[in-house]
Order: C-alpha cells, then sequence, then structure tokens
C-alpha cells in the first residue's frame, strides 16, 4: 500500500535517511497514512526501498522524537494521533455564492513587475557564459564556509543570536566590518555608524525611502543601474539622469539642483570605469557648496587589479555628506544576500528603525558565519584568489576582443569583473543576446542600463567571473561571428 509513497533518488542532495523521514512525515500530514494501520517493519521498509535496515531504524526513531510516529509493544509503528490533532480537519462543504473578484489593477497602487529584468536563471546550463554577477561555483570555498557554518550553530553560538535581538546587529560581524573591512579602503567609523543589510539593494531601498519625496530631486548615472531608477519613481521624486564619461560620473552643473545623488566610484556600473582622485575631491566639494548628499556604491572594490587602489570617497569626506554601501554578494556568494551601509549617527539611528519595521534585521546565524569567516582571514584569502584568476580571465577576454573585435571601443578597466563593449553603431544588441543564446553564449544586452526611451542599442556587457578562462576564446570568436552577420 505504501509502495507509491516512496521515491528514493540516489542523486538527491539530502541522505537516503532524510529523504525517507521528510516523505513519512508528508504523507502523514496529508492523511495518506491512516493511524490504524502500522508501517511496515524496519526490515520491510529497508528491503522496499533497497537500502540498509538502520537506515530505516534511524529514521523511524527521528520521526518518534519529532512526534510523528509511536512504537506500540509488540504490535509496531503508528502514526501518532496528537501529531494530527493541529492539522485543519476535512469539514462539510459550505456553499458560497459566487461574488465580484478583485480588480487588481485598481487594487495595486505600485506594479513593479512591468519592470522586472528579464535575467537568466539557469545561466549554468549554457557552455559559454559571460554572465555579470555571478561566482564560478568551482572558487566557492565550501570547506572554511562549512566550518563557519557548523560553528554559528553551535550550542554557545545559538544561545547568543537566537533571542529576539529587536534591531540589532551581530557584534562579532560588526567588529571585523569595523576593524578589517573599513580600515581597507581607508574608512574609519565608529560600530554604531556601522548598519548590516540584506545586499546593497536593501540598503539602497531604505536609504531612498527615507530621504526623498515628491519635492526632491534624485540623480543617478546614465548608464546605471536600471533597479534604481524604479525604486526612486515610488518615492514620488523628480529623477535626473547624469552623463558619466571615461572617469565615471561627471560633476558641475548637472548636479546643482539634486538633493541626493547616487555614483559609483571604483568602478562604474556598468562601464567599469574608475573615478580618479581630483574628481573624487570636486565631487565631494560641490556636495558641500550645493548641499546634496551622495551614495556611494563601492562596487566591486575588493576585485581591482591596481597595486595603489584609488580610496572610497567616504574615506574622503570631512563633512558627513557620503552614505557608503558594501556588500559581499560579488565575492563570497550572490546568494547570501548580504551587506552594510555606513554613515552618520543621525542617519543610521533613523534607517535601523526602519529596517526594524520591515524585518527586524538580516537572520542572525547567517551574521554570525560570515562574522566567522572574515574573522578567520577566510574572506582575506577568498578575495586574493578572486583577484588572481579575475585578472587572467581579465586579460583573455581582452585578448580575445581585440583579436576578434578590433574595432570594438572598450574603455580602460583595471579591474571588476566585465568589460562594457560597444559594438558597431548598427548592431542591435538585443537581437544578438537572442542570437547568442542559441549557440551557447550568454551575454547581457547595455540597452536596459540606460535611462531614456530611445537608448543606444550596440552596447552590450561580458562577464567573467562565472566562466572558465578556457572558453572565453572560443565564446568570443562565436559573439564576433554574430555581430559580422548582424551587421
Amino acid at each position: 500500500m505504501l509502495h507509491h509513497l516512496f521515491h528514493l533518488s540516489p542523486n538527491s542532495d539530502c541522505s537516503l535517511q532524510q529523504q525517507i523521514r521528510e516523505q513519512i512525515s508528508k504523507a502523514i500530514i496529508d492523511g495518506h497514512i491512516p493511524p490504524e494501520i502500522p508501517l511496515p517493519s524496519t526490515r520491510k521498509l529497508a528491503d522496499m526501498l533497497s537500502v540498509s535496515r538502520n537506515t530505516v531504524i534511524l529514521a523511524y526513531e527521528h520521526l518518534m522524537d519529532d512526534g510523528y510516529l509511536v512504537s506500540r509493544e509488540r504490535a509496531g509503528f503508528y502514526v501518532n494521533d496528537e501529531i494530527l490533532k493541529s492539522s485543519v480537519k476535512e469539514q462539510t462543504q459550505v456553499e458560497i455564492k459566487a461574488g465580484n473578484k478583485p480588480d487588481w489593477d485598481n487594487c495595486l497602487k505600485m506594479h513593479p513587475a512591468k519592470h522586472k529584468l528579464n535575467k537568466l536563471n539557469r545561466w549554468q546550463d549554457y557552455p559559454y557564459p559571460f554572465i555579470y554577477g555571478q561566482l564560478d561555483p568551482k572558487m566557492f570555498p565550501t570547506n572554511h564556509w562549512r566550518e563557519c557554518c557548523k560553528e554559528s550553530v553551535s550550542v554557545q553560538a545559538i544561545s547568543e543570536w537566537a533571542g529576539d535581538r529587536y534591531d540589532d546587529d551581530d557584534s562579532l560581524l560588526i567588529e571585523q566590518i569595523h576593524s578589517r573591512v573599513l580600515p581597507r579602503r581607508g574608512v574609519w567609523a565608529d560600530p554604531e555608524e556601522i548598519l548590516i543589510t540584506v545586499g546593497a539593494q536593501h540598503a539602497l531601498y531604505m536609504i531612498l525611502r527615507l530621504l526623498l519625496n515628491k519635492d526632491s530631486t534624485f540623480g543617478l548615472e546614465d548608464p546605471g543601474y536600471p533597479d534604481l531608477i524604479q525604486m526612486a519613481h515610488y518615492t514620488g521624486a523628480q529623477i535626473s539622469p547624469l552623463k558619466v564619461d571615461n572617469e565615471g560620473l561627471q560633476v558641475g552643473d548637472q548636479l546643482r539642483d539634486c538633493n541626493l545623488i547616487f555614483t559609483t566610484p571604483s568602478h562604474q556600473f556598468p562601464t567599469t570605469v574608475t573615478m580618479p582622485m581630483e574628481r573624487r575631491q570636486a565631487l565631494l566639494e560641490q556636495a558641500s557648496n550645493d548641499d546634496f548628499l551622495i551614495i556611494e556604491d563601492d562596487y566591486e572594490c575588493e576585485t581591482t587589479f591596481a597595486k595603489n587602489p584609488t580610496p572610497a570617497l567616504k574615506s574622503l569626506d570631512k563633512n558627513d555628506r557620503v552614505i557608503y554601501l558594501g556588500s559581499l554578494s560579488k565575492t563570497l556568494s550572490p546568494g547570501l544576500r548580504l551587506g552594510y551601509m555606513v554613515g552618520p549617527k543621525e542617519l543610521i539611528r533613523e534607517i535601523r528603525e526602519f529596517r526594524r519595521m520591515m524585518m527586524r534585521h538580516p537572520p542572525m546565524n547567517n551574521q554570525r558565519a560570515v562574522g566567522l569567516f572574515l574573522a578567520r582571514g577566510y574572506h582575506d584569502s577568498l578575495i586574493r584568489n578572486l583577484v588572481q584568476a579575475y585578472e587572467e580571465r581579465w586579460k583573455e577576454v581582452g585578448d580575445a576582443l581585440q583579436e576578434y573585435l578590433p574595432e570594438s571601443a572598450e574603455p580602460p578597466v583595471f579591474g571588476g569583473s566585465s568589460y562594457w563593449v560597444k559594438g558597431p553603431d548598427n548592431l542591435d544588441a538585443r537581437e544578438l543576446k537572442r542570437l547568442a543564446l542559441e549557440k551557447g553564449v550568454v551575454i547581457e544586452s547595455g540597452d536596459i542600463y540606460f535611462n531614456s526611451e530611445n537608448p543606444p542599442l550596440n552596447y552590450f556587457r561580458l562577464g567573467y567571473s562565472s566562466i572558465a578562462t578556457e572558453r572565453i576564446r572560443p565564446g568570443i570568436e562565436r559573439l564576433a561571428e554574430l555581430i559580422r552577420q548582424l551587421t
């Protein structure tokens, strides 16, 4: 009777014992195992599933510990009646007359899904993934991360973070950011000036909601971060596209009427250019003179190939004009979704309260695991490995572009994880993206990064963080062939 309930897979991420426990508990909750009928004996179920009897014994023991099963002497294992009392019982059908369903177009006051970016989820299935913002799985520090995760759920660690922390953050993680991460960028901040976020995007959303309204003007780089435009729209603020050149954000008249601006000086997003020291100083002076605030996303600051990287804008700020954002997504893991922001205490106090109303704080067990990862020097080691690998891939992409697409214009890049490529004037990179995918090559068209109804269509981005070095040249060769066909 129970054969159809069990489907064990040797390829599953879960052990056979876990699979048995999960499938039996689900069958009990779903009402597929009657309480009055005994389950198969451990020996019989082991034979049915072709597994060790000890595997079944352990699964049954765990199910009894969790309250799903009871053992009756000389009668076997039965469903525990108590586990079913918390489940909704089947009730007599009540006739409800059909009425009006909600008009969601009227109910919804915002429509974020209309502006959803078309990202490729299964990029690993393609042989040439020039995808941006993803990490090469082979470079993930699995053993070190497991070690830190294991310690973060020790009895002592759980007793420290399991309680309601209200609006607080993990003290170890804050200390590591304060003493190890920020000083590397020349930033010195008190712990009260640091707030943990669910990535830089979470930080941006909170900052914009607190600092912008319909009477504000928000300036953001163009080309730039497309999601930021939608976030700003929801505040009612006026949005001012800001020009960039081969030294990043341009200063001067275009900033004069802004209340808040967003910039990525380390590696401009998406063009990758770096803002020189002279322009950073000019930007800070203008912020003070014209009374505006600056959000600095220190984007990909860790993966620089320069021997003497330019210090963060925040490190030069003497007037509390800069709100600094950092993230571990581009180094440790995009899926971790853990970042931090640094700002004046007055601002951090208000954003901390706003965060509390949203989610209290990012999960404490994750914060502790990252704190341990930083404290043990594993993050420093990971960055060294990433920089070495990325520099090799960066050179390979540059050489391949020079060989197969010598006419493409490329700005100077001194790090990061992608190339911003300008193709021939008559190229439609959207069509190139579609055709390239059919050939197994994953790229991003550049039109989505421009804040314009008629953006240039001949730009595209080549990420190299997730593609093996030996696949770069043949992938770009395929791409060049498609470009010649399209132009």
